[in-house]
């Protein structure tokens, strides 16, 4: 074990010489940026076979994606620096180093769900039908995305001894504030460094994810009204996030208080999910009462 190694020894699993970059010409790309791209390309790959599928132009949709991209990393990254401002107040300069990582998806998916209203009014198509064709791509952004922090050593929980445990060396996270006492208090000792075996968060939202993806596979065939898909997709997500989200120790906090903002969002996802599903459900299904009701009479 090497202070570039990450071990999951419970699974029996070592990862040596796991670096954070490539350096090429003396210019360093990090990983976490590239583990985003490549999410990028997977949805961008998603969304023209749903082009295809749903009879709407490629360009249209290639259009789309790129203004989704840009404001989707916008969002992402306001998001991050509203709630962690003071680790920008000093040297403001450095909210647009985006190779530092600082990324907070929810930031994104509130600016891409505002562009895609603006979108889909300016093509006069219907808004929740929209919603509900991008939201598997993004989940598919999210599943790939989540292993950038398995790069970068960040995303964790606290201390555990599960079968998922992670091991990772105490010098390689960069912000120590995220390092616990009750980690410390079960530190390892390998080949003389120090290794806190935590929680791999990012390991069970990106899982989570992939179940929820291949829900919303399933539901956008079987789909009864629009909307359906999107706020089945912010549901799953925020219940995911909830829980997980509660193990993480680099939490952004709303300001003045010890309250999680991110669990917080989550929960009015899940509310919104529930009231809006909930009663397209029972419409539905008042609908086809009525409609019963009403071939009986005509028999």
């Amino acid at each position: 074990m090497t202070v570039d190694s990450i071990a999951f020894p419970n699974l029996n699993i070592t990862f040596h010489h796991v670096g954070r970059g490539i350096t090429i010409g003396g210019f360093t790309i990090a990983f976490y940026g590239m583990v985003i791209a490549f999410g990028m390309i997977l949805a961008y790959a998603f969304l023209m076979h749903e082009a295809g599928r749903v009879k709407m132009s490629r360009e249209d949709m290639s259009d789309f994606f790129l203004r989704g991209v840009i404001f989707g990393i916008i969002g992402a990254r306001l998001y991050y620096v509203i709630f962690s401002w003071s680790e920008y107040k000093s040297d403001p300069i450095q909210v647009l180093n985006l190779r530092a990582g600082g990324l907070a998806i929810y930031g994104g998916i509130i600016a891409g769900a505002i562009l895609v209203v603006l979108t889909a009014r300016a093509k006069k198509k219907s808004v929740l039908f929209m919603l509900d064709l991008v939201s598997p791509a993004v989940l598919i952004g999210q599943i790939a995305g989540r292993w950038g922090n398995f790069f970068n050593r960040e995303v964790f929980g606290d201390y555990t001894n599960s079968i998922l445990a992670m091991q990772i060396p105490v010098s390689a996270v960069r912000d120590s504030s995220d390092i616990t006492q009750n980690m410390l208090d079960h530190v390892v000792t390998i080949n003389g460094l120090r290794f806190i075996q935590v929680h791999p968060t990012f390991l069970y939202e990106s899982l989570w994810n992939l179940g929820a993806f291949l829900f919303l596979l399933w539901l956008r065939k079987r789909k009864s009204f629009d909307g359906e898909i999107f706020f089945a997709y912010i549901g799953l997500y925020g219940i995911g996030r909830l829980w997980i989200e509660g193990m993480r120790t680099d939490q952004l906090m709303i300001a003045g208080t010890q309250i999680p903002v991110s669990q917080v969002v989550a929960a009015a996802c899940i509310l919104a999910a529930v009231v809006f599903l909930v009663f397209n459900i029972g419409r539905k299904i008042s609908g086809r009462s009525k409609d019963s009701g009403e071939a009986e009479k005509t028999a």
